[in-house]
């Protein structure tokens, strides 16, 4: 199974969702699912440094990495996006929002504090925990 996440810049929230969703697995012992993420306007940007402090504290990796764009949908990939309106800017039926999953979609922290981006993270946590059963 494959599974990649989806926000605008692949500098916050797609990110965090794909380092959350590595630890949750790890920690299940679940080895079979490739997780990744990407931004409908990535850049190459970093890592924002406020997405790096959210991560240490969540006991995630907090490592640097380049934005990737999303490119070509791979049929056998399911794409899961921040917010409905990402979700509308792909437009294929390989792609879930996080409010059709969780019940609220993930507002962008780009340029805000560190509080911000910490109250980002814990969304994320609670939906990764939630879509892997753990609740």
């Amino acid at each position: 199974m494959k599974i990649c996440f989806v926000c605008t810049g692949n500098t916050c929230r797609s990110i965090m969702a794909e380092r959350l969703m590595k630890k949750q697995l790890k920690n299940m012992g679940i080895k079979d699912v490739k997780v990744s993420s990407r931004g409908l306007n990535a850049l190459g940007d970093n890592i924002t440094p406020n997405a790096k402090l959210a991560l240490k504290a969540m006991g995630a990796s907090a490592a640097n990495r380049k934005s990737v764009k999303l490119g070509r949908i791979d049929a056998k990939t399911i794409y899961v996006t921040m917010t409905d309106a990402q979700k509308k800017a792909i437009k294929s039926n390989q792609v879930i929002s996080f409010s059709e999953l969780v019940g609220y979609q993930v507002l962008d922290p780009y340029g805000q504090d560190a509080e911000i981006y910490m109250a980002a993270c814990k969304q994320i946590q609670q939906g990764v925990q939630l879509l892997c059963g753990k609740d």
